[in-house]
């Protein structure tokens, strides 16, 4: 797949003319609607703990496609700095650049600012009706969620996963709710930024496009 077909583009039309010959959605029934697991997040820098959740969750088939949905500003992290939205998308697309099913979106770069899931997912059940979107969040974030902004409403109309982070605990999950049994991933943007600071950190915990990329540009020095 070209890396200008891992953008997942706001024209529907466009989007729907892409071709994924791999792709299992080619094998649902008519009238079935594609599940697209929604893998939101700042991607401050992409890691290959996002990249191998999104497999697990392809491989248990829980989902048929992963839209990594790279966010321009976390509600909760209004203060955060963050790398430019362009440069953390191109960052994500390097890194899925070869990977069947698993597709980066710049949606939220579209909408007002700070976005807000439950708007995202109005805005997309409007223009991609075919498609059922399931929302995909950490344990950590479950743990949080009824401090979202119009977290009933999101459960109203989606189902959701939630998967696991180190110490975290899940247990009275409701109906509609899904924890998935996939690996525990303990990788965090947020030690990778500090480790690029290291003259001796090698980029673990990082894929080598996106490793040399940071280098090559600089990224979080």
């Amino acid at each position: 797949m070209k890396e200008e077909e891992q953008i997942v583009m706001r024209d529907k039309q466009s989007y729907n003319q892409q071709e994924c010959h791999n792709s299992p959605l080619l094998g649902r029934g008519q009238g079935e609607a594609f599940r697209t697991g929604l893998y939101g997040g700042s991607f401050n820098p992409i890691h290959i703990g996002h990249i191998q959740l999104s497999q697990a969750l392809l491989d248990e088939h829980l989902v048929d496609e992963m839209w990594l949905l790279v966010s321009p500003q976390n509600p909760f992290k209004v203060n955060q700095k963050l790398l430019d939205d362009n440069a953390r998308l191109e960052l994500a697309q390097l890194a899925v650049r070869d990977i069947p099913n698993i597709t980066v979106s710049d949606y939220e770069f579209h909408l007002p600012r700070p976005s807000y899931m439950v708007h995202t997912l109005e805005h997309l059940r409007k223009e991609f009706p075919e498609r059922e979107f399931i929302l995909i969040i950490g344990a950590d974030n479950w743990e949080r969620f009824p401090m979202w902004y119009k977290s009933e409403e999101i459960l109203a109309h989606h189902q959701v996963i939630v998967y696991p982070r180190p110490g975290c605990l899940l247990q009275d999950i409701p109906e509609g709710v899904t924890v998935a049994n996939t690996p525990l991933i303990d990788i965090s943007s947020t030690e990778i930024r500090e480790n690029i600071k290291n003259p001796n950190y090698s980029g673990e915990g990082l894929c080598p496009t996106v490793w040399e990329e940071i280098k090559r540009k600089r990224y979080y020095y």
